[in-house]
């Protein structure tokens, strides 16, 4: 199992993603080094994104997701204020450059939101494990695709809160297609459950400082937050889909894409400070990133391969 274990920064304590789980620690954030690339293969070519969501969500919740996910590949001219959520992704390709070292041209990934399950009948029940989400991921295609799952607030996970916020990992296609194989993700609404730990810097940390939390851009504290773990992942699984990419560390616990970056939203950001960012004028949300439909998100720094640096929008 490849699953993503980040190190979400939540004030003094952190989550880390590890190749397992999107785990939670209370460390000091490391000190910045460089991912070591491990000769996997990347996710590359045509790829959809299909959400599978699980228990009770409302359509504008839906909306702010799937406007997410459209927003990775949105043009500028779809897309003209900047930063935009496109310009963010453009960091991932910085990975594949390198991977390919020589070769000309370099792999490339395009993600494009195919389709959208609806299980609101909780037909796992209310508390799941991790099988049950591999179960609830196989819904989507087997083929050159992400599956996310996505749970509802009401909704228990094995380690949820305590241990991680979500997960990433890769499972074998039932397509008959030799070889067939595909990612998914699983994140987890924290809004009632444990929002200190997985919807920081949009409410109160539960360890460190308490500063005022930030005001949610889409003015929802369990959807905005579920958009930065969904985020994290999904630079994991682009550039360490099979636990053989790009991370740093032990490969049950690696530093990936974003987990290399804990707590950086923004220039200027240290231990309970998520740096200096977009504050919309109207809502008082903070953002650091355009994205689709006139949305406005909170986007994690990414690792820059080239630089050995967070790279941040803002």
């Amino acid at each position: 199992m490849c699953s993503l274990v980040f190190k979400l920064f939540l004030l003094v304590s952190l989550s880390q993603i590890s190749i397992n789980a999107r785990k939670l620690a209370q460390d000091e954030p490391n000190q910045f080094q460089s991912l070591k690339y491990h000769k996997g293969a990347l996710l590359s070519g045509k790829i959809s994104v299909n959400l599978i969501w699980y228990g009770n969500f409302k359509p504008a919740q839906r909306a702010i997701i799937s406007d997410f996910i459209t927003s990775l590949s949105h043009s500028p001219s779809k897309t003209p204020n900047q930063p935009s959520v496109a310009t963010w992704w453009k960091t991932t390709e910085k990975y594949y450059k390198l991977a390919a070292g020589d070769k000309t041209p370099s792999p490339s990934l395009s993600l494009t939101l195919k389709s959208q399950i609806l299980d609101e009948t909780y037909s796992l029940g209310k508390s799941l494990t991790d099988r049950d989400i591999r179960k609830l991921a196989s819904k989507g295609d087997q083929y050159d695709a992400v599956n996310v799952v996505l749970t509802s607030a009401d909704v228990a996970v094995t380690g949820f809160g305590m241990s991680r916020c979500g997960t990433h990992g890769h499972a074998r296609g039932n397509t008959g297609k030799r070889g067939s194989k595909y990612a998914y993700i699983w994140v987890g609404n924290s809004e009632t459950q444990c929002p200190g730990q997985c919807a920081w810097p949009f409410h109160a940390p539960v360890y460190g400082p308490q500063s005022p939390p930030l005001v949610a851009p889409n003015n929802d504290v369990g959807l905005d937050g579920m958009v930065i773990n969904l985020a994290s992942l999904l630079a994991g699984t682009a550039t360490n889909p099979f636990g053989n990419g790009y991370y740093q560390g032990p490969q049950n616990a690696p530093l990936e894409a974003a987990s290399a970056c804990p707590g950086v939203y923004g220039k200027g950001a240290y231990p309970g400070y998520a740096g200096n960012l977009l504050v919309d004028a109207t809502t008082g949300g903070s953002f650091n990133a355009y994205g689709a439909n006139g949305r406005k998100f909170l986007l994690p720094a990414l690792y820059d391969p080239t630089t050995s640096d967070c790279s941040t929008m803002v």
